[in-house]
């Protein structure tokens, strides 16, 4: 069995962890409201470099793991850890039984993804001459991560088009119907906190408002709106809309622009835990085997590639929803076949670094898993979830899931570490 090795870029990644009318000119103006800089890194190239591991004393490992495993601050805790080296698993704490699990669930999404549409698969976005004189018509193929530079460069194609002068500018976003556009186990308040935003299938980072590009901040209730309003600002347009009928299938297209691979996309939705990201990976899933069912279409990937889904229910794609329900022995299994199996391998270079970035950033300061855990994180009310890959000292590479409930959030997250750091000793 080759085990790869993710190291190099850990440690890097460690070290810089140390150091509804036409509303566009109301957007910008709320960018004068004060927010903390983003957060950004360079990703690490993938390594593909076999990890040497060595011999280990299995019964002091044991030994070791027993402790911090029985932390009460850890609530009703299951957990799973194994040996990507050999294959066994060391550390079983009820992992067949399913908890509620929070954004881990988005490596089930990540895996159905990789499996259904490869890591390079791209989503377009095109605009069409509309039906009406002086109209153009955004397609919103479902790439919610559009940002200023993809608007930018529309407009610059639209602009040396043979399109007479712009006037209005709509959005087709019959991609998505027969989608659940905000299921009902959401809370519209979570789109002002940040958390999500309606699921349609042009959005600009992910529905954020006044240029922000990452973090909690307030979602558009209106997200492929305002991609056409923004459209129609860069072109001096007056007007901007949700089109009532999708476009003609032979309407000129004037302007089309890709997003990156996804392997890229599910990097910035794993970083930061982004819910709407998840969600429209989960739609592309999802359209990719002709069904508007997002949670069922991961499902249905993982097993039809074997996986056990034994209790697992999911009523999203991102874990936002308190209804889901999975094993830690199921994420376990997803990640020792990310670290042995070339179909999912690029799922663990999307995984934050311990210290070092995104939801693990401020996380392991005095651990020693600091730079060497890279995992996911999860977090609802009374809800902590690690799920990711621990190089040990000696070279060894675990797997490990972690749920816990029922449980103080800060505490839980605590436990969890001191759990995962254990395994750099061994």
């Amino acid at each position: 069995m080759k085990v790869w090795s993710w190291v190099v870029g850990a440690l890097a990644l460690a070290a810089v962890g140390t150091a509804a009318g036409f509303g566009v000119t109301a957007q910008r103006e709320l960018a004068a409201l004060e927010h903390a800089p983003a957060y950004s890194l360079t990703a690490p190239p993938p390594l593909l470099a076999p990890a040497q591991g060595s011999d280990i004393d299995e019964q002091l490992l044991i030994d070791a793991l027993t402790p911090p495993a029985a932390n009460p601050d850890l609530g009703t805790f299951h957990a799973r850890i194994s040996s990507v080296n050999t294959g066994e698993v060391v550390l079983d704490r009820n992992a067949d039984e399913p908890l509620r699990p929070a954004s881990v669930t988005k490596i089930l999404t990540s895996a159905a993804a990789l499996y259904q549409l490869g890591p390079e698969d791209t989503l377009s976005t095109a605009v069409v001459r509309g039906a009406q004189p002086g109209e153009v018509t955004i397609l919103a193929g479902g790439d919610v991560w559009l940002d200023d530079e993809a608007l930018d460069d529309l407009a610059a194609q639209i602009t040396a088009s043979d399109a007479s002068q712009v006037t209005s500018v709509t959005v087709d976003t019959s991609l998505w119907d027969g989608f659940t556009e905000f299921p009902e186990s959401w809370d519209p308040e979570n789109i002002d906190a940040g958390y999500v935003a309606p699921l349609q299938p042009a959005m600009l980072s992910g529905g954020r408002m006044d240029g922000n590009t990452e973090g909690d901040v307030p979602r558009s209730h209106t997200p492929a709106l305002a991609v056409a309003q923004a459209l129609a600002y860069r072109l001096g347009a007056d007007n901007a809309s949700v089109a009532d009928a999708p476009v003609a299938e032979d309407a000129q297209v004037l302007a089309t622009v890709e997003s990156p691979t996804l392997t890229e996309r599910m990097r910035v939705m794993m970083r930061n835990s982004d819910n709407v990201y998840a969600e429209a990976i989960g739609h592309e899933v999802a359209l990719a085997r002709g069904t508007t069912d997002a949670p069922q279409a991961v499902l249905d990937t993982l097993a039809e590639h074997g996986l056990d889904l034994s209790g697992t229910e999911l009523a999203d794609c991102s874990g936002l929803s308190d209804t889901n329900r999975i094993a830690p022995a199921l994420l376990d299994t997803i990640l020792m076949q990310a670290a042995t199996e070339a179909p999912l391998r690029d799922l663990l270079d999307t995984l934050p670094v311990a210290a070092g970035e995104g939801t693990l950033e401020t996380r392991y300061g005095d651990l020693p898993g600091r730079g060497w855990v890279r995992a996911k994180t999860g977090t609802l009310d009374e809800t902590s979830a690690l799920a990711g890959t621990v190089t040990s000292e000696a070279g060894n590479v675990y797997t490990f899931a972690f749920i816990s409930n029922d449980s103080s959030i800060l505490e839980a997250r605590r436990a969890m570490d001191e759990l995962a750091s254990v395994l750099r000793a061994f």
